[in-house]
């Protein structure tokens, strides 16, 4: 640690006192929601989250490398498209001793804020680290609380090191962003250091609300780093903070001064009108069930979900995909991601994202195909693989149900008609249907007719055939819906192996089975998965004894992609009820894997950390997307009580390494939260169990519950639907237990218990 290795400085004593403690985030915070982290992953990530700025660390307090899409650099504190800092460090002296806070002995997370809490058994202190990030400003704030335990004066120094990192993010050199050394220098006025990249307008502030006593700026290893010393005073058994600021900007240094002026001064109120805001998202669709863990996850995923927001305003502003490695905007991730933003009354951020994705495709590509990922700098990785151009279309028809905004559908059913014309051309190129191509799984070699992408294309022609009626197409509409027929008999005949009990991973010839059976031999067998093993090689013999010269259906790596049929619900009732069994097979506590064939011969009994490898995989992850599906799958055939059960294997991952969220591989694997995750928890529980069903052509709500047996009592508050707002309220014990009562807040649009066909009118 930097801190430990300085000398005492020459001290010029200047006091602070508990008479001049300003209110305090804790009394700000005293009555928010938190969640307590656990001691065994203090050395493990934690996030501070703002829509400008986030920091990224441990939540022992400390600032170790991290990430690998700029490998060790994805930690630190960030404002897109720049990195502002690695980090800092903190330290007290007194009496010849220096004692750094990087082993804090408790974490705690807020909705909007976090905490560490340190002693110092040397020096008789108790610290509490806090800090949070203002709502649309580019600028961090941090406030220790130094408590003396002593009964007698307790003077000391405090140290703050901050360490500057000015460099463009990920494919920042593409985009003709060159980073250059950092210089440093301090600047009175403001009791701040200043960073600047030496070759771009790039600019970070750090300092205190207190002047420091002494100030240094050195290069340590190469790095710009600022020193900041104050001396602290603590009369007998009292406390009093110290504030610290970090501010920063791509474009000026004016810019990152005024945020630096601003949050040192209305910090209070910056926090206040956050923690307001939180409160809000709390509100809508406020859950209330008898599983207390489940309800919690849900109310926490609301905020995690607010955590991915990024703002960039030269590029946009959307929903990101996870923390630390994908801080940027993903086609397909927000696909399924603002499905159930949408439920839980997120609307701004899921039209915002859309538009982003939007324009960027068009701009790119030109001819409606979805780009895949673009970085916060604009520069697009992959233009699209061929799934996200389906999904975006059934995205648009289901915010649309949600929305009724014709303005909305009209503003955007050009993109998708060009969309679906490129994927039934120019990526089908002997006219069967099943375009051509990656789909969800990135396999090597796996690019041939995926049935993901077959499920997506025949969904989104189906969804598309309303649209296009919806905006007086109606030739274009009868098209696209005798295509959704065609290729739903086609998926359900050509994909279906009845031998596996499962739909195909995809639709090949005999030399790339082949092909691909050899290398997941070597996956199988290097992971030690010996019934895999057997299989693979059963399938290997059996497609050499009996070649073929067309195309045909392979059932090899069990991939979760195989239940997308049941996902939306054009699976055939008979092979939806085989496929959903096999499924239960591709399972561990904690949900569904990526990969089947990575799963233990007993079915993933193993309840405990992912063991990833060495450098970054998701070989042998369970995560929380095939979990998602699976749960809707289930539900679409009338199961809510297995669909419950994944639900509940997904909600053993909630906090059990970062408190308040969810990592992407279960438990504790890969990006610390994830915006996909809310898809498997807001669509199921409002649209399935709850059974809320928007029609936004018809401005009308349908509400068909469909409850698990063991929920006899259950509550969902403050849906928002258009203009109008609603609750409902499920009780078994109630006379009329299949007839929930549901009370209309506001609005205009129709509300029916049942269907269209005998449904009761709420007022």
């Amino acid at each position: 640690m930097r801190f430990l290795l300085l000398t005492l400085l020459t001290i010029l004593f200047a006091s602070c006192t508990s008479s001049d403690t300003p209110a305090t985030l804790a009394t700000l915070l005293q009555d928010s929601p938190s969640i307590p982290g656990k001691t065994a992953y203090l050395a493990s990530p934690m996030v501070t989250a703002g829509d400008r700025v986030y920091m990224v660390g441990h939540q022992d307090g400390s600032f170790p490398e991290l990430g690998w899409h700029i490998k060790g650099e994805m930690g630190g504190i960030w404002n897109h498209p720049i990195k502002l800092m690695d980090g800092f460090e903190v330290g007290i002296l007194k009496d010849g001793g220096a004692w750094g806070l990087n082993q804090a002995h408790t974490f705690t997370n807020y909705p909007f804020a976090n905490k560490h809490q340190y002693s110092i058994k040397e020096v008789n202190l108790d610290i509490t680290r806090w800090q949070f990030v203002p709502d649309k400003k580019e600028g961090l704030f941090i406030q220790f609380e130094l408590e003396n335990k002593l009964s007698e004066t307790n003077q000391f120094e405090l140290a703050f090191i901050g360490i500057p990192d000015l460099r463009p993010t990920w494919l920042g050199e593409e985009a003709g962003m060159k980073n250059a050394q950092d210089e440093i220098y301090y600047k009175k006025d403001t009791k701040a250091f200043v960073c600047k990249d030496k070759n771009n307008s790039w600019y970070a502030l750090f300092g205190s609300d207190k002047k420091p006593n002494n100030q240094l700026d050195y290069l340590l290893d190469n790095a710009a780093t600022g020193e900041l010393t104050y001396t602290i005073s603590l009369e007998a058994n009292s406390s009093t903070t110290i504030n610290f600021v970090v501010a920063g900007s791509y474009t000026s240094l004016e810019e990152a001064q005024t945020t630096y002026r601003e949050v040192h001064g209305e910090y209070y109120a910056f926090a206040k009108a956050k923690k307001e805001r939180y409160a809000a998202l709390t509100q809508k669709t406020k859950l209330t069930i008898p599983d207390k863990d489940i309800q919690q996850a849900f109310e926490w995923l609301k905020y995690s979900s607010d955590w991915l927001i990024r703002d960039v305003p030269e590029i946009g502003r959307g929903v990101t995909a996870g923390i630390p490695d994908y801080p940027w905007w993903f086609g397909v991730d927000s696909e399924y991601a603002l499905k159930g933003y949408m439920a839980i009354g997120q609307q701004e951020a899921v039209y915002s994202t859309i538009a982003l994705l939007d324009s960027v495709s068009n701009a790119l590509n030109g001819n409606g195909r979805i780009i895949h990922e673009i970085s916060t700098n604009g520069k697009v990785f992959n233009p699209g693989n061929i799934n996200e151009t389906p999904q975006f279309a059934s995205l648009i028809w289901d915010i649309f149900r949600w929305n009724g905004d014709r303005d909305f559908l009209e503003r955007y059913f050009p993109a998708i008609e060009k969309g679906l014309d490129w994927l039934l051309t120019e990526r089908d190129a002997n006219g069967n249907g099943f375009p051509d191509g990656f789909g969800m799984m990135e396999i090597h070699g796996l690019d041939s007719k995926m049935i993901d992408v077959a499920v997506y294309t025949q969904a989104a022609l189906d969804d598309a055939s309303k649209m296009a009626k919806i905006v007086g197409k109606e030739a274009l509409a009868t098209s696209y819906v005798q295509k959704a027929q065609w290729l739903k008999e086609k998926i359900n005949e050509d994909f279906w192996s009845e031998a596996f009990e499962s739909y195909a991973d995809f639709i090949g010839t005999d030399a790339q089975a082949l092909h691909l059976i050899d290398e997941a031999i070597v996956r199988a067998d290097t992971l030690h998965k010996p019934w895999a093993v057997t299989e693979l090689k059963a399938t290997r013999d059996r497609i050499k004894a009996n070649p073929s010269s067309e195309p045909r259906p392979f059932v090899l790596h069990h991939n979760w992609v195989v239940n997308t049929p049941m996902e939306m619900g054009i699976a055939d009732p008979n092979k939806a009820k085989k496929a959903l069994k096999t499924a239960e097979r591709f399972v561990n506590p904690f949900g569904v894997f990526v990969t089947g064939i990575d799963r233990d011969e007993s079915a993933g009994s193993d309840d405990g950390s992912f063991k990833g490898s060495k450098q970054f995989s998701y070989t042998g992850a369970v995560m929380t997307l095939p979990t998602s599906v699976q749960v809707i799958a289930e539900n679409n055939y009338g199961n809510p009580d297995q669909a419950l059960n994944y639900i509940q294997r997904m909600t053993r991952s909630f906090s059990y390494a970062l408190p308040g969220s969810m990592y992407e591989v279960s438990p504790d694997y890969g990006m610390i939260t994830q915006a996909w995750t809310i898809y498997g928890y807001a669509v199921p529980i409002v649209e399935q169990f709850f059974g809320i069903q928007p029609d936004g052509a018809n401005k009308t709500i349908y509400i068909n519950p469909q409850m698990p047996s063991s929920w006899d009592k259950a509550s969902i508050e403050h849906v928002k639907i258009g203009d109008t707002e609603i609750s409902v309220f499920y009780d078994v014990n109630q006379p009329s237990n299949n007839t929930p009562k549901v009370v209309k807040h506001s609005g205009s649009w129709r509300v029916i218990i049942g269907d269209a066909s005998f449904g009761r009118i709420v007022e």
